[in-house]
């Protein structure tokens, strides 16, 4: 485990018992709970610039997904559940419950804030604070792939049945994942990373049971998550914790059309109508991109009163 240790010093590391094997936690700092998920195809190393200073006035806990970095990669099902974001969250619940932690924060990116609204949503006495850091809700990214506005781009593909993807990308999985990634920063280069990070992030991504667990992450996402999300939209069921959403300006808004709503007004108008937040400038890594603007919106919304 030393080879991610500076990145968190103080914080401690171990392993965590949940219904699908063990996930991999660091945790340190003292205060209020507040949960750190990552995205795709990254690890909770991808917090490494922010959580030493949020640690400052919580206690931060950094988890790896399901799948993901140092925790258990279970066979999938074909995106019925294992990878399902419910799913995830039942692990992110257990962790923190084993943590002595019955409410907490949660902030989380990519498919770490897909985890953390569908928590939000199943479970909504457990959650003070949401933070969602650029995404929109899962059927909205698919129904704009579908009308033509975007691009099906990775989420189709990743989406393909077994063993299509996964043969694909096992051909080169680095030259894969990087060049999505350097596609996804706002300079269009891996520059902004640290080279320790990225070593990092090249380890748990380039392994079979990785790569099929990553492609599952995207097939629960077109089907299974999709699926509980026109179920709660049909219910008008909405998210309770206090809600921010932050988005880099070039990678989120650079997708929609001109004049077309921000991420803000799409939570607003489906799973949180009273969600605050706004754009930074930077692409789709902001806690590595652009960690201090992201942290001007972040820290004075973890320290409002929860609702």
């Amino acid at each position: 485990m030393s080879e991610n240790h500076d990145f968190f010093p103080g914080f401690a590391s171990g392993y965590f018992a949940t219904e699908q094997g063990q996930v991999f936690v660091r945790h340190g700092g003292e205060g209020p709970p507040l949960l750190l998920l990552h995205g795709f195809p990254q690890t909770h190393v991808c917090w490494h610039r922010v959580a030493g200073q949020l640690a400052k006035n919580h206690h931060v806990v950094l988890m790896d997904l399901r799948g993901y970095g140092w925790s258990s990669a279970p066979r999938g099902d074909g995106g019925r559940e294992t990878y399902s974001k419910r799913a995830m969250g039942r692990d992110a619940v257990k962790v923190m419950s084993d943590l002595g932690h019955t409410r907490f924060a949660l902030v989380g990116h990519d498919r770490g804030a897909r985890v953390g609204y569908r928590l939000a949503l199943d479970h909504p006495g457990r959650l003070t604070h949401l933070g969602l850091i650029d995404i929109l809700p899962t059927i909205r990214v698919w129904e704009r792939i579908e009308s033509g506005a975007i691009p099906g781009a990775h989420w189709e593909f990743l989406s393909r049945p077994e063993p299509g993807p996964e043969e694909a990308i096992g051909k080169d999985a680095t030259a894969f994942f990087e060049k999505l990634m350097s596609g996804w920063t706002q300079d269009g280069t891996l520059d902004v990373f640290d080279r320790r990070a990225l070593q990092a992030y090249r380890r748990a991504s380039n392994d079979p049971s990785r790569i099929h667990a990553f492609c599952e992450d995207y097939r629960a996402g077109a089907t299974t998550d999709r699926a509980q999300d026109e179920a709660d939209l049909a219910a008008a069921r909405t998210i309770s914790a206090r809600t921010c959403v932050i988005w880099g300006e070039f990678y989120l808004s650079g997708s929609d059309e001109p004049g077309s709503d921000t991420a803000l007004d799409v939570w607003r108008n489906s799973f949180a109508p009273r969600a605050e937040g706004g754009g930074i400038r930077s692409g789709h890594f902001l806690a590595e991109e652009n960690p201090r603007d992201m942290l001007a919106i972040l820290e004075p919304f973890l320290m409002t009163q929860a609702d």
